[in-house]
Order: structure tokens, then C-alpha cells, then sequence
């Protein structure tokens, strides 16, 4: 399967979680439509954003040239909606611990290069995903005691997490 293909599953997933324009006092990314956010993108007028522009930004800014292709597609599409809510450093960060978890032994260091997704495809996708669900709602938990202020987001973060 090609990247773009692989790409075109995993937006869906992220659209899933994401919706449409919201502008919550609490969200650090400001104003955000199908979870682009105006602060991690000045240059769009997210309120006037279309859901086919988002894909497009998705895909050129947050997908090519991110390694993802390199998973297996059920992890690429994990790691990537994970990645899009808390970044990409801890959405790989995540992966690394879910597969020292799962028992192999790789460098967390938040890079999705050749050590990572080597390790990721020798492994049962569905024990590292199993991991890879426990590792992010870790994450956002942490990230709760870390900024309390955002426990308006708490539910939709570990439901993603288990998503």
C-alpha cells in the first residue's frame, strides 16, 4: 500500500476525532477547525477552512516526511492521530514504550526512523497496539497533573488513547 493510501485511512481516524471549528478558551492551539489550529498554522483562516483543505495540510505538513509510512498501516494510523493531538515527539515516544512493553528493547528518543519501525514491524501489530493504547492514555494523564487546566479535554484524550 502506498503512503498516500495509508495517509487517506489515517486522516479519516484523526477527522473522527477531531470535528469541526471549535475555539475553546483552554485549547493552547486557539481556534481550530478539523484540528488545524490557527496557532500551529497562522497562515490559514481555520474558521473558513474546508475539510478538503485540511486533508491537504494534514498530508504536506504533518505526514510527509515523518517516517510513517515505514509502520505497519494499523500503527502508522495510531501513531499518526496520536501524533497530531500531542505532537509528533510524544506520539513516537509513545510507540518506542509500547514496544519496549512489548519486549523489544529500542531507543526512546521520539524518532520514527529505521531502529523504531524495524522493531515495530517484527512484532504482533495487535500486542504493540494494545501497548501503544495504554502508553498514550499515560501520556494524557501526565499531561493532566502537568496542566490541570486542560481537564476539559480529559475524556476525549483517553478516549482517544483507547480508540
Amino acid at each position: 500500500m502506498s503512503s498516500r493510501e495509508t495517509f487517506d485511512k489515517a486522516v479519516e481516524v484523526v477527522l473522527a476525532h477531531e470535528g469541526g471549528f471549535v475555539d475553546h478558551p483552554a485549547d493552547g492551539g486557539s481556534a481550530t477547525n478539523y484540528g488545524i489550529s490557527s496557532t500551529y498554522n497562522p497562515g490559514v483562516d481555520v474558521a473558513a477552512l474546508t475539510r478538503a483543505e485540511a486533508i491537504e495540510i494534514y498530508f504536506e505538513k504533518y505526514w510527509s516526511g515523518n517516517g510513517y509510512e515505514l509502520l505497519p498501516e494499523r500503527l502508522a494510523m495510531k501513531v499518526f492521530d496520536l501524533a497530531v493531538n500531542m505532537g509528533r515527539n510524544a506520539g513516537v515516544t509513545c510507540l518506542q514504550r509500547a514496544l519496549r512493553a512489548a519486549g523489544t528493547i529500542v531507543a526512546i528518543d521520539g524518532v520514527l526512523g529505521p531502529e523504531t519501525a524495524g522493531a515495530a514491524s517484527l512484532l504482533c501489530e495487535l500486542v504493540i497496539v494494545a501497548a501503544l493504547r495504554s502508553e498514550a492514555a499515560g501520556e494524557y494523564r501526565v499531561k493532566l497533573v502537568r496542566n490541570p487546566t486542560q481537564a476539559p479535554f480529559a475524556a476525549g484524550w483517553i478516549a482517544r488513547a483507547y480508540a
